[in-house]
């Protein structure tokens, strides 16, 4: 089933170059002119990524967002934002309210799909039902299509690009786990495409096969010489390139090392500058090489930005008014999330002094301003290459360490007595019980209370007439009881998910995650009126999903306690204290006694009972279990009657802003 992607441009050239451009890498777009057609479609059909542009002549783009946001069909497409660059608010404003990237126009458009792809890659870590993915790369819409098919028919994934920057940039979205190219195209060939691909750290074990439909004997020669993994000539039969290729899939080694960043893949480079023209050219150029930039005209535009944004690369004015371009170097270079982004230091003033200036400040490099960009575009290109190195090596560093360790771990476990490797083993086994235990849980018992549960209600169902009340009533009970140990399975599971799953960081808009969760908590308990209040930019460094569970289980409980309140009312927001930042969530609900506080975030601990409030008492252990995790704490204050307030912090990697 193909990706849709929902296209919403009141520009009907846009809305043709972007149809045509995801159409040809496999996706199936839904084009609108306004804002009203987009409203239509979420309401009949599922969407997969969204684009969409912010001034729209029926309304505005970020309001769509929230639709978006809040429809059963769309609720967790990545959605890329479209506008100018002139107004840098529209691109805070779309990021703050949800918007997976924001894309300036003029725009490129294998970078808008590329960008595409890979949102739903980080989304989609592994492969539909185990399927291999093939990326074609061939300017022939006839053969790419008949091989398209036939690959589907085998049971592979495919993705297709029309030419080999497009190939490059899908490769490093979509990390395939083969790629079929052509070695014949206008622009970059089949065999520099592959060499392309093998310099790439995070692809180059990915198998290639060329195709060709020269003649010249050669051209094998050539092909492999490249990197190619096999050689098929176009003339070939299909059966004949699907074997090629399942042969090569076998060989081939480890899969493509997706926990590393490609330097093929979307790079976007922040462009600060007081002159506008300057601003201008600079984007012209950058973004004919393939950059998606970022433009502002101040130091304040500029950090606004980063903190809800991340970047590759900064180009950063020496002189300019208000926050100047040394000072911003030095912040940047003072932030733990941004410190390691490379800075390059542009001014007019060509001399010494102001040379040492911005490299003293932090700057990772130093250009005289100058109509003639190759310099810029070849230090842009060192610097982010440089980056990839850095971050490759650090993390070849730390795998050798992590060995070693290992290691030396192993040396001294076989100098142990008998003792210590008998507790070892016992731990071991434990842990094996326990995980047989999960899995049991898992599978096992869910299957008996949905018979239980569904016995129960045929019996209700069918024997209503012959059962009195007081059967009727004890079989509503049985559902009850089934019901609630489903719940109790359920929310055991995510405690013990919460604790072994990769801890993945990133930029996280907490504001936005609670209003997210505010909204559900609406739609399924619309009763009571709550007054929720919510502070707007509250970003923070950690795991998405892991803090999605944080906020549903404490914005939760506060609903669940102020349900009894004639006026209930939340508010989460943060401040600032000695150990960085603190957020809060605080209700007027039912509250609790202080004395028995230490209860809270121990698993099956509950302070109301079951009739007052229904819950399992698992929530607030998984709230504890993912702060800790996260180099954190959290704690509680509250009064019986006179509401509650959770406080907990996020470690040290908490965002400028």
């Amino acid at each position: 089933m193909k990706d849709t992607v929902l296209i919403v441009d009141d520009s009907l050239t846009v809305r043709m170059d972007l149809s045509e451009a995801f159409e040809t890498a496999g996706f199936r777009p839904i084009v609108c002119a306004t804002a009203a057609e987009a409203r239509q479609a979420l309401a009949c059909e599922p969407v997969t990524v969204a684009v969409l542009d912010v001034l729209l002549p029926d309304g505005d783009g970020v309001d769509l967002l929230s639709d978006v946001r809040a429809s059963p069909f769309a609720s967790k497409a990545p959605v890329l934002m479209l506008s100018t660059e002139r107004d840098v608010k529209h691109r805070i404003r779309g990021l703050k309210t949800g918007a997976d990237e924001y894309v300036g126009k003029p725009y490129d458009r294998t970078y808008v799909v590329a960008k595409a792809r890979e949102l739903l890659r980080s989304r989609r870590p592994g492969p539909e039902s185990g399927k291999s993915r093939i990326l074609i790369i061939d300017d022939s819409v006839t053969f790419r299509n008949e091989l398209r098919r036939a690959l589907e028919n085998a049971d592979y994934m495919v993705l297709v690009a029309g030419n080999g920057e497009e190939g490059l940039r899908a490769a490093a979205a979509d990390r395939p786990n083969a790629i079929v190219v052509d070695g014949v195209m206008p622009g970059i060939d089949g065999a520099a495409v592959i060499r392309r691909v093998r310099l790439d750290a995070a692809l180059r074990g990915v198998p290639c096969l060329l195709l060709t439909g020269s003649e010249d004997r050669g051209a094998e020669l050539r092909a492999l010489d490249a990197g190619a993994d096999a050689f098929v000539r176009k003339e070939e039969d299909i059966e004949v390139i699907l074997a090629k290729l399942a042969a090569t899939l076998r060989s081939a080694g480890a899969a493509p090392a997706d926990a590393m960043v490609s330097l093929l893949g979307p790079k976007k480079i922040l462009a600060v500058d007081d002159s506008v023209t300057y601003l201008q050219e600079v984007a012209f150029t950058l973004r004919g090489e393939g950059y998606d930039v970022v433009l502002a005209q101040s130091g304040d535009e500029a950090l606004e930005l980063l903190a809800i944004q991340s970047v590759d690369c900064i180009l950063l004015d020496l002189v300019m008014p208000g926050l100047s371009g040394r000072e911003m170097c030095r912040r940047i270079k003072e932030a733990p999330v941004l410190r390691d982004i490379p800075l390059i230091m542009l001014t007019s003033l060509d001399s010494r002094t102001n040379m040492l200036d911005g490299l003293n400040a932090g700057a990772d490099d130093y250009i005289p301003k100058s109509s003639d960009f190759e310099v810029l575009k070849a230090r842009v290109q060192a610097q982010i290459r440089r980056k990839q190195f850095e971050d490759e090596n650090r993390r070849i560093r730390a795998e050798l360490m992590l060995k070693e360790i290992e290691a030396s771990e192993a040396r001294s476990a076989r100098e142990m007595a008998e003792v210590r490797a008998t507790m070892v083993e016992e731990l071991t086994r434990k842990n094996s019980e326990l995980e047989a235990f999960s899995y049991s849980v898992s599978h096992d018992l869910r299957a008996p209370l949905r018979a239980i549960d569904g016995f129960s209600q045929a019996l209700v169902e069918e024997y209503a007439e012959v059962l009195d009340a007081r059967a009727l009533g004890y079989l509503n009970q049985v559902r009850l009881a089934a019901s609630r140990m489903s719940q109790l399975i359920e929310d055991l599971l995510q405690l013990s998910r919460v604790s072994t799953t990769e801890l993945r960081r990133q930029p996280v808009d907490l504001s936005g995650l609670a209003r997210l969760v505010v909204d559900e908590l609406r739609r399924n308990s619309p009763e009571p009126q709550v007054d929720v209040r919510i502070q707007d930019g509250l970003m923070v460094e950690a795991d998405s999903n892991l803090m999605r569970i944080v906020l549903e289980n404490l914005l939760g409980n506060a609903w669940k306690f102020t349900s009894t309140m004639n006026r209930p009312a939340i508010e989460f927001g943060a401040s600032e204290s000695s150990d960085g930042r603190v957020y809060s969530i605080r209700d007027n609900g039912a509250g609790f006694d202080m004395s028995y506080s230490e209860k809270l975030f121990q698993p099956f601990q509950r302070l109301h009972s079951e009739s007052e409030f229904p819950g399992t008492g698992i929530g607030l252990a998984t709230v504890h279990r993912i702060i800790v995790r996260h180099g954190g704490c959290v704690r509680a204050e509250a009064e019986v009657g006179g509401g509650a307030t959770f406080f907990f912090t996020v470690g040290k990697k908490t965002l400028p802003g």
